[in-house]
Protein backbone atom coordinates (compact mmCIF):
# COMPACT_ATOMS: atom_id res chain seq x y z
CA UNK A 1 0.00 0.00 0.00
CA UNK A 2 1.36 3.38 -1.04
CA UNK A 3 0.57 6.77 0.47
CA UNK A 4 -0.70 9.04 -2.30
CA UNK A 5 -1.13 12.79 -1.89
CA UNK A 6 -3.91 14.29 -4.03
CA UNK A 7 -3.64 18.05 -4.57
CA UNK A 8 -6.74 19.64 -6.13
CA UNK A 9 -8.86 22.69 -5.30
CA UNK A 10 -12.07 21.01 -6.48
CA UNK A 11 -13.88 19.09 -3.71
CA UNK A 12 -15.57 16.84 -6.28
CA UNK A 13 -12.23 16.02 -7.93
CA UNK A 14 -10.69 15.25 -4.52
CA UNK A 15 -13.53 12.84 -3.76
CA UNK A 16 -13.41 11.15 -7.17
CA UNK A 17 -9.64 10.73 -7.20
CA UNK A 18 -9.64 9.61 -3.55
CA UNK A 19 -12.17 6.87 -4.33
CA UNK A 20 -10.08 5.62 -7.22
CA UNK A 21 -6.85 5.59 -5.20
CA UNK A 22 -8.56 3.85 -2.26
CA UNK A 23 -10.07 1.28 -4.66
CA UNK A 24 -6.48 0.46 -5.69
CA UNK A 25 -5.68 -0.21 -2.02
CA UNK A 26 -3.63 2.92 -1.34
CA UNK A 27 -3.83 5.43 1.49
CA UNK A 28 -5.01 8.93 0.53
CA UNK A 29 -3.69 12.27 1.78
CA UNK A 30 -5.19 15.49 0.40
CA UNK A 31 -4.34 19.17 -0.02
CA UNK A 32 -6.53 21.89 -1.50
CA UNK A 33 -3.98 24.07 -3.31
CA UNK A 34 -0.39 24.02 -4.51
CA UNK A 35 1.08 25.69 -1.41
CA UNK A 36 -0.68 23.21 0.90
CA UNK A 37 0.46 20.42 -1.41
CA UNK A 38 4.12 21.43 -1.11
CA UNK A 39 3.73 21.66 2.68
CA UNK A 40 2.06 18.22 2.84
CA UNK A 41 4.75 16.69 0.61
CA UNK A 42 7.49 17.98 2.92
CA UNK A 43 5.64 16.94 6.08
CA UNK A 44 4.21 13.55 5.05
CA UNK A 45 6.69 12.38 2.36
CA UNK A 46 4.07 10.47 0.33
CA UNK A 47 5.05 7.78 -2.18
CA UNK A 48 3.32 9.60 -5.06
CA UNK A 49 1.53 12.90 -5.73
CA UNK A 50 -1.44 13.52 -8.04
CA UNK A 51 -1.31 17.26 -8.80
CA UNK A 52 -3.91 19.50 -10.42
CA UNK A 53 -2.51 22.48 -12.35
CA UNK A 54 -5.10 25.27 -12.15
CA UNK A 55 -5.24 26.18 -8.43
CA UNK A 56 -5.01 29.29 -6.26
CA UNK A 57 -1.94 30.37 -4.25
CA UNK A 58 0.56 28.18 -6.10
CA UNK A 59 -0.39 26.47 -9.35
CA UNK A 60 0.45 22.82 -10.02
CA UNK A 61 3.39 23.63 -12.29
CA UNK A 62 4.95 25.82 -9.58
CA UNK A 63 4.24 23.27 -6.85
CA UNK A 64 5.67 20.42 -8.95
CA UNK A 65 8.83 22.45 -9.63
CA UNK A 66 9.21 23.21 -5.91
CA UNK A 67 8.73 19.56 -4.92
CA UNK A 68 11.00 18.16 -7.65
CA UNK A 69 13.84 20.58 -6.81
CA UNK A 70 13.73 20.20 -3.02
CA UNK A 71 16.25 17.55 -1.89
CA UNK A 72 13.79 16.39 0.78
CA UNK A 73 10.98 15.70 -1.73
CA UNK A 74 12.69 15.31 -5.12
CA UNK A 75 12.36 11.50 -4.97
CA UNK A 76 8.53 11.70 -4.92
CA UNK A 77 7.01 11.16 -8.39
CA UNK A 78 4.39 13.71 -9.41
CA UNK A 79 1.60 12.97 -11.88
CA UNK A 80 -0.14 16.07 -13.22
CA UNK A 81 -3.91 15.51 -13.45
CA UNK A 82 -5.41 18.51 -15.22
CA UNK A 83 -7.82 19.95 -17.77
CA UNK A 84 -4.88 21.62 -19.55
CA UNK A 85 -4.40 19.36 -22.54
CA UNK A 86 -2.13 21.23 -24.95
CA UNK A 87 1.20 19.69 -25.97
CA UNK A 88 2.98 22.77 -24.61
CA UNK A 89 1.39 22.12 -21.19
CA UNK A 90 2.66 18.52 -21.24
CA UNK A 91 6.17 19.66 -22.16
CA UNK A 92 6.12 22.38 -19.50
CA UNK A 93 4.89 19.87 -16.91
CA UNK A 94 7.74 17.50 -17.72
CA UNK A 95 10.23 20.37 -17.44
CA UNK A 96 8.89 21.11 -13.95
CA UNK A 97 9.59 17.51 -12.94
CA UNK A 98 6.29 15.69 -13.54
CA UNK A 99 6.73 11.99 -14.29
CA UNK A 100 3.36 11.61 -16.05
CA UNK A 101 0.49 13.75 -17.34
CA UNK A 102 -3.18 12.73 -17.30
CA UNK A 103 -5.97 14.98 -18.58
CA UNK A 104 -9.42 15.48 -17.07
CA UNK A 105 -11.97 14.11 -17.34
CA UNK A 106 -9.80 11.29 -16.06
CA UNK A 107 -9.71 8.01 -17.96
CA UNK A 108 -9.47 5.55 -15.04
CA UNK A 109 -7.35 2.99 -16.83
CA UNK A 110 -4.90 5.70 -17.98
CA UNK A 111 -4.55 7.06 -14.44
CA UNK A 112 -4.21 3.56 -12.94
CA UNK A 113 -1.44 2.80 -15.44
CA UNK A 114 0.36 6.07 -14.63
CA UNK A 115 0.10 5.37 -10.88
CA UNK A 116 1.38 1.80 -11.29
CA UNK A 117 4.28 2.86 -13.51
CA UNK A 118 5.27 5.75 -11.21
CA UNK A 119 5.17 3.61 -8.07
CA UNK A 120 7.23 0.86 -9.75
CA UNK A 121 9.97 3.26 -10.91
Amino acid sequence: MARILIVDDSPSQLVGLSRLVEKLGHQVLTAEDGAAGVEAARRDLPDLILMDVVMPNLNGFQATRTISRDPKTSHIPVILVTTKDQQTDRIWGARQGAKAYVTKPVNESELIAAISTSLAA
